[in-house]
């Protein structure tokens, strides 16, 4: 049986904390089901030896210094499309650092309100998640990697997932001590977007009206479309034919369908564009410039 695990067993160290996906969801394929319960995200020891204890008290619990998800950038998908993250924490021990996870998780709360998980998948059999290379004798960095597909019914399962999600990141020293913080950054993840124009008429005589039109649409990920992104401010802009500079000309909302349509007097020659700043839910975008000749 697969299953999506928050933290595996290291050589026999932890007890597993995992999201075991339904058999029943997995027979029909269902898209939709989402997670069912994603628990926190503990390494749970085997009893130690005295002289272990002894030792961890000491030592102290590993400390986290820095987690980066998928180099600092947005994670963005579109309809089809699967892509590979890479993410990875930084952490100090006096015994060293031996295993570590990183996963994003979505809702208000980890324990009582999570709708959605992104992060490694392990056999049950599994010994170790992460690959952790060493700083020096007491750091070391470890790199996780997993997909995260939006054609899957336990990823983005829908279209409320885009926005901000918690970065959860815990690591495991080689004494046995471990820490975990459940909230340590958030992360965007994004529906794709895309942003088209067009100027028209081409070629059109100076002081004559040009129509300038164009859509702005986002990925679905509940029907596998890209559908318009409405109620949306974009700017309008122009760069004259030898320049390398646009200059926004005036700023308009996309329609109920996420169309934009707009008229300017043609002075010059140049290219125009609608340009999308973005938000929390959907990257930026940009149309590609359409050149209209002035004469």
């Amino acid at each position: 049986m697969r299953i999506r695990a928050t933290v595996a067993a290291v050589t026999g160290a932890l007890a597993l904390s995992a999201l075991v996906v339904p058999a029943a969801a997995q027979a029909d394929g269902t898209h939709g089901v989402g997670p069912t319960a994603i628990p926190r995200s503990v390494f749970q020891h085997t009893a130690p030896s005295g002289a272990k204890v002894r030792a961890a008290l000491v030592a102290g619990d590993p400390k986290i210094s820095s987690v980066t998800v998928n180099s600092g950038k947005d994670i963005v998908l579109g309809t089809t499309v699967a892509k590979t993250i890479t993410a990875s924490v930084t952490a100090t021990h006096s015994t060293g650092i031996q295993d570590a996870v990183i996963y994003l998780w979505h809702g208000s709360n980890i324990d009582t309100d999570v709708d959605g998980y992104l992060g490694p998948d392990v056999d049950d059999d599994s010994t170790q998640i992460a690959k952790c290379t060493a700083v020096n004798a007491t750091t070391s960095t470890c790199k996780v990697s997993f997909k995260v597909d939006p054609r899957s019914q336990y990823d983005l399962y829908k279209n409320s997932l885009a926005g901000t999600w918690k970065v959860a990141a815990a690591v495991l020293a080689k004494d046995g001590s471990s820490t975990e913080n459940t909230a340590y950054k958030s992360q965007h993840v994004q529906r794709a977007s895309t942003q088209t124009v067009n100027a028209a008429p081409e070629p059109v005589k100076k002081g004559k009206t040009i129509t300038v039109t164009g859509k702005l649409a986002r990925a679905n990920w509940e029907t596998y479309k890209y559908a318009g992104y409405t109620g949306q401010p974009v700017k309008l802009q122009f760069r004259k034919k030898n320049s390398n500079t646009y200059t926004t000309v005036k700023t308009l909302k996309t329609n109920g369908t996420g169309n934009l349509s707009t008229t300017v007097k043609a002075v010059e020659d140049g290219y125009w564009r609608f340009n999308f700043a973005g938000t929390t839910t959907t990257p930026a975008a940009i149309a590609a410039g359409d050149f209209v000749d002035v004469k």
